[in-house]
């Protein structure tokens, strides 16, 4: 591979898109982000992507295009150079992460019309679980549900849950495969991984990335029995104007739940909530009082599981940036008072990139 060879990964969300550009040695080239795709000037990911290939000149050098994948199902884990065929089988299961994968094959549909000497690879977020413990994956509904249709525990956020376990084991100065690590993705998706010996163990989202914390805006860990009651219960009025009352259910654990569901019309997002707490507003404070809750839960269990710990890392925008919720979840804590904490900037598209660069020195 040519020095001057450049890898550009491309993180498409459903009205975003967020790019980096490296050389082969992961030196970062470029970056930047195109927002409100669908409103206004930029109508899609094309478009979006003619955007960024206008800010980033000369593509000749471009050999390679990752993408971030956040659900691979129970057939794609291992990162992968994309045809058209691949995507369609990966279209098939859009369903099972319906705010991110359709968004996420916008961006290789886009990247294979425009770059199209380039090579495709997708990156599972799902990977980083593939060898989770049966105990840890498994539902406890009968077995021909995971044996036949795949209906298990899967887990999201893996590329940052391994980006930031890969920069603690050089900042605590130990090997990742004698590293206990508890590390905590807080953003508008929000996930808890447990991590031994530099492996995943257990996780908090599931087999769609809607099991878990309260997110901002979905409901996180819920008694089945309620989804059972918004569709059978037909008095219930469910606030949107989906014709089928699966999808209403879906668009309102989705989209209208979470810490902005509990807010109401006073927030629109954690950080409006988080703000409007400080501002000493007790509803939003409340809010985030229940967030840290939750949060401090599933650390103690996972601490349970691990035993020793060397340390919890905080990362996502909110992770990282938002001291508020960090005192919140660390506050009277005395069973982690011991065991170090870190705030690490996650980095997905260098992650992405490191692993195009492992895959292509493989092949």
């Amino acid at each position: 591979m040519k020095k001057s060879s450049q890898i550009l990964v491309l993180n498409s969300g459903s009205t975003s898109l967020k790019y980096k550009l490296f050389d082969f040695d992961l030196k970062e080239i470029k970056n930047g982000f195109v927002e409100e795709i669908g409103n206004g000037k930029i109508k899609n990911h094309t478009q979006a992507l003619q955007r960024v290939l206008e800010k980033i000149g000369n593509t000749e050098n471009i050999k390679y295009v990752g993408h971030r994948i956040v659900h691979g199902g129970n057939r794609f884990y291992n990162p992968m150079i994309i045809s058209k065929k691949e995507l369609k089988e990966i279209e098939k299961i859009n369903h099972l992460a319906p705010l991110h994968n359709p968004a996420n094959l916008e961006g290789i549909k886009a990247s294979m019309n425009l770059i199209k000497k380039a090579k495709n690879i997708a990156v599972f977020d799902t990977s980083f679980y593939k060898d989770l413990p049966e105990r840890a994956y498994l539902y406890a509904i009968p077995m021909e549900f995971y044996n036949k249709y795949g209906i298990r525990r899967y887990g999201f956020h893996g590329t940052s849950h391994k980006y930031v376990m890969l920069e603690t084991a050089k900042k605590l100065g130990k090997p990742v495969n004698k590293l206990n690590l508890i590390t905590c993705h807080l953003g508008g998706g929000a996930s808890i991984t447990a991590i031994k010996n530099g492996k995943a163990v257990d996780t908090s989202m599931g087999f769609t990335p809607m099991e878990g914390l309260p997110m901002e805006t979905r409901c996180g860990d819920i008694d089945p029995g309620i989804i059972l009651e918004f569709l059978r219960n037909k008095d219930i009025k469910l606030k949107n104007n989906k014709k089928n009352r699966i999808d209403a259910v879906d668009y309102l654990l989705n989209k209208q739940s979470g810490l902005s569901g509990l807010a109401g019309q006073k927030a629109n997002n954690i950080y409006e909530i988080s703000h409007r707490a400080g501002l000493g507003d007790k509803k939003m404070m409340d809010i985030l009082k229940l967030y840290a809750y939750k949060i401090k839960k599933y650390i103690g269990a996972y601490k349970a599981v691990l035993g020793d710990v060397d340390a919890i890392v905080f990362t996502g925008t909110v992770g990282f940036k938002n001291k508020r919720i960090r005192r919140l979840v660390l506050s009277d804590f005395k069973d982690v008072k011991t065991i170090k904490k870190l705030i690490i900037m996650t980095n997905e598209e260098l992650m992405i990139a490191k692993e195009i660069v492992q895959l292509i020195k493989i092949k």
